[in-house]
């Protein structure tokens, strides 16, 4: 028996259903309109293989809802690293939504901690994100350096640190 899934992934899988069997936005449900509007990352596994993340450090539409919409189409079918999900593969996703805090600065790692704060480094105009709590991350410095990695941050470059954390929904 499958466990049921928590009413914001349903949200990002119908989302991306109607988005990939017909081309088509799904409006944000009414009981979603006054929830307040935060970062949140959409992410696609198959086979427990990454299939697409894309997700909002800070809000970028009106609510909660349009949010969660907006991540989970463009997880599954703008996710750079991917080809477009297929109506084949609807049924063979697992899908994550995970809602983020403010993030606020850190002055030093050890205030850290990669299963409980996901990360972001900034250095001059470079960016490099990393949600909490991911397979084969069993470290902050191994958190660090996958975040730098992703920013294109060198070892010899300077760069800020900043926290948050995550409400993850399945």
């Amino acid at each position: 028996m499958t466990t049921p899934r928590h009413p914001l992934a349903e949200l990002a899988q119908r989302a991306i259903e109607e988005f990939v069997k017909s081309a088509r936005k799904l409006q944000a449900p009414e009981d979603y309109m006054n929830d307040p509007p935060s970062g949140v990352f959409v992410s696609l596994k198959k086979s427990e293989k990454l299939r697409g993340c894309i997700g909002t450090i800070t809000p970028a539409t009106e609510n909660l809802g349009q949010e969660i919409i907006e991540n989970a189409i463009s997880a599954a079918v703008r996710d750079s690293r991917f080809s477009p999900v297929s109506d084949e593969e609807l049924d063979d996703l697992e899908i994550t939504v995970d809602v983020l805090t403010e993030p606020e600065p850190v002055q030093d790692a050890s205030l850290l901690d990669e299963k409980r704060y996901g990360i972001i480094v900034k250095s001059g105009g470079k960016r490099g994100v990393l949600l909490p709590d991911l397979s084969g991350v069993d470290s902050v410095s191994r958190q660090l350096e996958i975040a730098r990695k992703k920013a294109g941050i060198g070892h010899d470059e300077s760069f800020e640190i900043y926290r948050f954390e995550v409400k993850r929904y399945r």
